[in-house]
């Protein structure tokens, strides 16, 4: 049969296709999700009545978390900083250590999965929510993140597996099943690794694939023209062009994305805060004004729902999601580094929580609050917030904000696919097809996350993700006297020269 024969059967089977099949693809994907995604989030931040707001019990978990290893380790999160910003720039390294990527590298991946669209749309959900107070507690969390990033990245490097093909796979997974066998707890220890896997892979599919999507298309949307435009009427479409993008880069491994995410991530941060500095330079005179409402309104916010604990719960848990301190993702990406001592890449992985959270999450917020926006902005939220607080200065700007996102959306997004197949293979062994099967299943993701509301996708999203601290954070707080035997003896040895 020639090429002209195939080509009159593909339009005749085409001319079959009504031309409204895809007009609702997108309703049909918001009909299926959005009774799971209540149920499934009523259960994982049930919540108890304390005084005006509802304390949601996983976030107390995670609070608990922090405050623990910052005591712990005595800290840490300040004390070690200085050495943090020395291992990065490669003073200690050793290339002929055991690993893949360096320092840096490592550094790299993992903060490209954590700074992403929960720094520019989830910070605009808090202060919408919670007020200028919210982002007090939001830097809070990302002080005692810094110490919790420390405990686990330093279990992730010390309970590695080096393949035989000189490859690492490394999480929360293995310290999990290794630690706690070593604690003469092996089938606990297999228990909370295999529920973190699964939960991983739900967390990779929902916050670190479809939340990124969601919210880079509604930026799009807004800025080419809103409703009724052919992205907003269409919005697989970018869901179809994200998820091939992203398959060409996850086929390559870590290697190759901790080759695409070292020079994204730094690029990426460095327009963005030079984008907000501008923004600031130019409502220089509100900022004292900003700075004293993030204060008082932490402790005293008048006219919020749920009051103080209110604000601090929702301060907390958009700067964890953003972030990811507790949830145990983190150590996959540093567990490739290239190291003998676990402690370095744990001092290393202080810096995560410091720039996705302190810095880059601050300066949003800051943003917001001296140009006002976040005020008398009805049925604008989530990035569309932070683009408005843009493009209040130069009109141009959210167009700035768009590219960003898109950037963010997409290093997120493939460093988050590298976490699920680390937990693909941890569940089902280093299979070939089993890899390629959770890849295709990824980029399906995508364009299911570009179909999806707002609100579903956030309740999806921080559902899956939060659902990992939990086995996790039981790990962190059985192993917390291992991390400390390390840290101790490498303080000897850099002491001793």
């Amino acid at each position: 049969m020639n090429s002209c024969k195939w080509k009159s059967i593909f339009v005749s089977i085409l001319s079959l296709i009504p031309v409204n099949l895809y007009a609702g693809i997108d309703e049909r994907i918001n009909e299926f999700l959005a009774p799971t995604s209540r149920v499934v989030s009523q259960i994982v931040f049930y919540a108890l009545p304390m005084g005006k707001a509802n304390v949601e019990l996983i976030v107390i978990w995670l609070i608990i978390g922090g405050v623990f290893c910052t005591l712990y380790f005595r800290f840490i999160n300040f004390t070690a900083f200085k050495h943090s910003l020395d291992l990065v720039r490669g003073k200690f390294s050793d290339p002929s250590s055991t690993g893949e990527v360096s320092h840096f590298r490592a550094l790299s991946t993992a903060l490209s999965g954590t700074v992403g669209l929960g720094n520019i749309g989830g910070v605009a959900v808090a202060i919408s929510l919670g007020g200028p107070g919210a982002t007090f507690w939001m830097i809070l969390s990302g002080l005692l993140g810094m110490s919790l990033k420390f405990c686990e990245c330093t279990l992730g490097v010390k309970y590695r597996k080096i393949n035989t093909d000189g490859s690492v796979s490394g999480g929360a997974m293995y310290y999990l099943s290794e630690g706690l066998r070593e604690k003469g707890l092996p089938i606990i220890g297999k228990f909370l690794a295999y529920t973190f896997a699964i939960f991983c892979i739900f967390a990779s599919l929902g916050g670190g694939n479809m939340f990124q999507v969601n919210q880079s298309l509604d930026l799009l949307v807004y800025i080419s023209g809103g409703q009724g435009g052919f992205l907003d009427q269409n919005s697989w479409v970018y869901g179809l062009v994200f998820a091939v993008l992203i398959g060409f880069v996850i086929i390559g491994g870590i290697k190759r994305i901790a080759s695409v995410t070292s020079k994204l991530v730094p690029s990426m941060a460095i327009i963005y805060i030079l984008s907000a500095l501008v923004i600031l330079v130019v409502n220089l005179e509100h900022i004292p004004a900003a700075v004293s409402s993030i204060f008082v309104g932490a402790f005293s916010p008048e006219g919020v729902t749920g009051g103080f604990m209110g604000v601090l719960i929702l301060g907390f848990r958009r700067a964890v999601f953003s972030n990811e301190a507790g949830i145990g993702s983190a150590p996959i990406a540093h567990s490739a580094v290239k190291t003998d001592e676990p402690s370095t890449e744990g001092i290393v992985s202080l810096l995560e929580p410091f720039i996705d959270t302190v810095v880059i999450c601050t300066m949003t917020a800051l943003v917001i609050i001296v140009t006002g926006v976040f005020s008398g902005q009805e049925g604008i939220e989530g990035a569309r917030l932070t683009s408005e607080a843009f493009g209040s200065v130069l009109p141009w700007f959210p167009y700035v904000l768009a590219f960003v996102a898109v950037l963010f959306a997409f290093s997120t997004a493939i460093s988050w696919s590298y976490y699920g197949v680390k937990a693909v293979t941890f569940i089902f062994g280093e299979v070939r097809s089993a890899e390629l099967i959770y890849k295709i299943v990824f980029c399906v993701f995508a364009v299911i996350g570009s179909s999806l509301d707002l609100e579903k996708v956030i309740d999806l999203s921080d559902s899956a993700l939060f659902l990992m601290a939990i086995p996790n954070l039981i790990g962190v707080y059985l192993l917390a006297n291992v991390v400390k035997m390390e840290y101790t003896r490498y303080q000897e040895k850099i002491n001793n020269g």
